[in-house]
């Protein structure tokens, strides 16, 4: 009797050993980070830039998996219907996470009850952006052309629902303007028609745009952030030309699907702050014009739930919907 106990105690603790160690063995193997937009933009340009530092943390390669369409949630809805074993993870947006929900109700997923935040990762700024061949030198001129030329004139963005859709809408309606929008698969998508004057404004990431704007070929009439940005300090905010209390930024965060075990969101969590902290890598983002965030998923949960209930009241007073 007493052998036959200590082999069930010896067994019971070989089980729980080994739990433990699976729970500290994560991850085995690699990781995929899901962009759901297309390569090239600013999501999966962040996404790729602040994971190669991530996968050193972490101890496992994240390989990008870039799923693009409907305005981010094709990808997000792959993510939100994957196994919760932290293998496959989502770089989230306000596009995806605050406002889609919002203006899409046919949106295949619920962002509380399908996914689990796991940490804010980057803010970047916004540009107003027209093509240099546009006759303007400046938002004001651009207003007046605009407000000439009603309907006539247009705007690009990463697709309806997204954060470039609804910065164009919010644009709309303080300058008092009509211009027509024209959703794209990305905002990379939209240079091309920008440089044959098919697309006339581009509310964008700085970190798509920056070579465009580098070269020539866009100009930039204002930065959409309550102050002044380092990396284009000679370029006014909308706020300062009129556009009273405009204020747009884009944050992006890694979500897991909900079920995740908490050790899962820990490790990832603390993978990615600690990429976040290197000097190399704040950098890195500097030159991108995004800021580092970092945090815990708690805090990324509460800056949320602020940015979508910042969204509803635009959504709400101009009646925008997604058909």
């Amino acid at each position: 009797m007493k052998r036959y106990l200590l082999s069930v105690f010896v067994g019971l603790g070989a089980v729980f050993i080994g739990v433990g160690a699976n729970a500290q063995t994560y991850p085995v193997k690699p990781v995929r980070l899901v962009v759901p937009f297309p390569a090239g933009g600013a999501t999966d340009i962040l996404a790729r830039t602040i994971s190669l530092k991530a996968s050193e943390k972490l101890g496992q390669q994240i390989v990008i998996d870039n799923r693009p369409g409907a305005g981010g949630t094709i990808g997000s809805d792959h993510v939100a219907k994957s196994a919760p074993d932290g293998y496959t993870l989502l770089i989230a947006t306000g596009s995806t996470h605050s406002i889609g929900p919002i203006i899409n109700p046919k949106i295949p997923y619920n962002v509380e009850r399908d996914f689990v935040p796991v940490v804010y990762v980057a803010q970047t700024s916004s540009v107003l952006v027209v093509p240099a061949s546009l006759p303007v030198k400046n938002l004001a001129e651009f207003i007046a052309l605009a407000k000439s030329k009603p309907g006539q004139l247009n705007f690009g963005s990463s697709g309806n629902g997204t954060n470039s859709h609804l910065s164009g809408e919010l644009f709309k309606a303080q300058a008092g303007v009509f211009i027509t929008h024209i959703p794209y698969r990305g905002t990379g998508l939209v240079f091309n028609d920008m440089m044959s004057g098919q697309v006339h404004m581009l509310m964008d990431n700085y970190v798509t745009s920056q070579s465009n704007i580098k070269e020539g070929k866009l100009r930039v009439l204002g930065v959409t952030t309550p102050q002044r940005v380092p990396f284009l300090p000679d370029v006014p905010t909308l706020a300062e030309q009129g556009l009273k209390g405009f204020d747009v930024s884009n944050w992006f965060g890694i979500y897991a699907p909900k079920g995740a075990g908490a050790d899962i969101v820990s490790r990832v969590n603390a993978a990615f702050n600690q990429a976040l902290q290197d000097p190399e890598m704040q950098k890195r983002l500097a030159t991108l014009g995004a800021t580092p965030a970092g945090g815990t998923p708690e805090q990324m949960g509460k800056m949320v739930a602020t940015d979508t209930a910042r969204w509803s009241k635009l959504i709400r007073d101009r009646k925008i919907v997604v058909e």
